[in-house]
C-alpha cells in the first residue's frame, strides 16, 4: 500500500525542535516545508541546516500556507494551546510537545478544538513510544505482572535549571514538575492502564534558585539561557491516588544538594514488578523462587534519539490515517489535571480531590 507524503511545519526553533527536525528528516514519508520562530535568525539557521524553503516569524502566517499538512509545536508552554488550537482550526494535524498547555482550562479548549476540527492531535509523551515501553506493555497487557497497584518515579538533577523560559513561570507554567516530572508521571500512569485520578498531595520547594554560581560542572541550558529570571520550583514531590486504589509516588528536581543525578521508574504488581529506569529489568516469582529477569535488547534504558524517531514515525502514520495515536488529547487533559493539582496542593498545603 502506498502512503502519502506528509508536509510538515515546525513552530519553535529552540533546543527541542532539533529532536523533531532530525526525526522528520529521517522519515521518507515527510517533506519539511516550513519553520517558524520569533527569532528570525534562529529560524533561518534551522531552515538552512534542514533544507526548509519557508521561514516565518508569525505562526498564523505559517498556518495560512496550504502546503502544510501537519505541524510540530516546539514553543514555550504558554503558547502550546493557542498554536495547537489555531493549527487544528486551519485544518492541520498537530504534534504538541508536552505538557499540552499551562492550565486545565486551556487543556479543555484544546480538546474542544480537536473534537470540532476532526483533525488529530498527538501529545508529545515521547516515553510512550520508546522500545522499552512497548516491551513492558506487552508483559502488562498479557497479565504477566498482574494488577499494577504502585509506581515510584524519581527524576533528580543535582544541578540543571535550564534558565531562560524554563525558569520563567509565566512562559513555562512551572519548573521540574511540569518539565521532566510530566514524563515519568505519564509513563507510570500509561503503563498502569491510565486509571482515573482521585486525589493528589504535593509539595514544591523554592530554596536554592538556579545556582548559576556553581563552577566546574556543566549542565543543560536553554537556547535562551538567562540566569536573571527564576520563578519556578527547585524540586517537587507528590502522592497521586487513583480511583482503583493504585498510587504513584514521585519526586523531581532541577537543583538539589544530591550526590548524583537520579532517574528511576518502577512499577509493582501482584504477580511481578518492573524497573524501566535506570535499566529495564523484570522481577517475578516462579516455583517459590524470586527471579530478576534482564531482557536481551539493544538499549536497557531510554534511547532519546530513537524515542523521538519512534514518536514522529507514529505521528506520520496518524497523519496518513494508518495509525491511532498512543497519546491522544484526552490524556493530555488528564495529565494537566494531575500536574495543576500538585501545584495547587503545594500552594494550599492541602490534598486536592477530583
Amino acid at each position: 500500500m502506498s502512503t502519502s507524503i506528509v508536509r510538515i511545519g515546525v513552530v519553535g526553533a529552540g533546543s527541542i525542535s532539533e529532536s523533531h527536525l532530525n526525526a522528520y528528516k529521517n522519515n521518507n514519508d515527510v517533506q519539511l516545508v516550513a519553520i517558524c520562530d520569533l527569532n528570525e535568525e534562529r529560524a533561518k539557521a534551522k531552515a538552512e541546516k534542514y533544507g526548509i524553503a519557508n521561514v516565518y516569524t508569525d505562526y498564523q502566517e505559517m498556518l495560512a500556507n496550504p502546503d502544510i499538512d501537519a505541524i510540530s509545536v516546539c514553543t514555550w508552554n504558554n503558547s502550546h494551546a493557542a498554536i495547537s488550537i489555531a493549527a487544528l482550526r486551519a485544518g492541520k494535524n498537530v504534534l504538541c510537545e508536552k505538557p499540552l498547555c499551562k492550565t486545565v482550562e486551556e487543556a479543555y479548549e484544546v480538546e474542544k478544538a480537536v473534537r470540532e476540527s476532526g483533525k488529530q492531535l498527538q501529545v508529545g509523551f515521547v516515553r510512550r513510544y520508546a522500545s522499552n515501553t512497548r516491551i513492558v506493555k506487552q508483559f502488562l497487557d498479557n497479565g504477566d505482572l498482574g494488577e499494577i497497584y504502585y509506581a515510584k518515579a524519581s527524576c533528580i538533577r543535582k544541578l540543571g535549571n535550564p534558565g531562560g523560559w524554563f525558569s520563567d513561570i509565566e512562559r513555562s507554567g512551572g519548573g521540574p514538575l511540569i518539565d521532566v516530572g510530566v514524563h515519568v508521571i505519564d509513563l507510570c500512569w500509561y503503563l498502569m492502564g491510565r486509571p482515573k485520578v482521585k486525589s493528589v498531595s504535593g509539595n514544591a520547594y523554592y530554596k536554592l534558585g538556579n545556582r548559576s554560581n556553581v563552577q566546574n560542572l556543566k549542565f543543560y541550558k536553554a537556547a535562551d539561557y538567562n540566569a536573571e529570571i527564576n520563578t519556578v520550583e527547585d524540586m517537587a514531590n507528590a502522592l497521586i491516588r487513583f480511583e482503583n486504589g493504585a498510587s504513584i509516588l514521585v519526586d523531581v528536581s532541577f537543583t538539589l544538594h544530591a550526590k548524583k543525578d537520579e532517574l528511576t521508574v518502577k512499577l509493582y504488581g501482584d504477580k511481578g514488578g518492573v524497573e524501566l529506569e535506570p535499566e529495564l529489568a523484570l522481577v517475578t516469582e516462579k516455583y517459590d523462587t524470586i527471579l530478576n529477569c534482564t531482557p536481551q535488547i539493544n538499549n536497557l534504558s531510554f534511547d532519546f534519539v530513537a524515542g523521538f524517531q519512534d514518536e514522529v514515525d507514529h505521528f506520520i502514520g496518524v497523519c496518513q490515517g494508518v495509525k491511532e495515536t498512543l497519546s491522544p488529547v484526552e490524556d493530555g487533559v488528564e495529565m494537566m489535571k494531575i500536574l495543576c493539582g500538585i501545584y495547587e496542593s503545594a500552594a494550599s498545603g492541602k490534598e486536592i480531590q477530583f
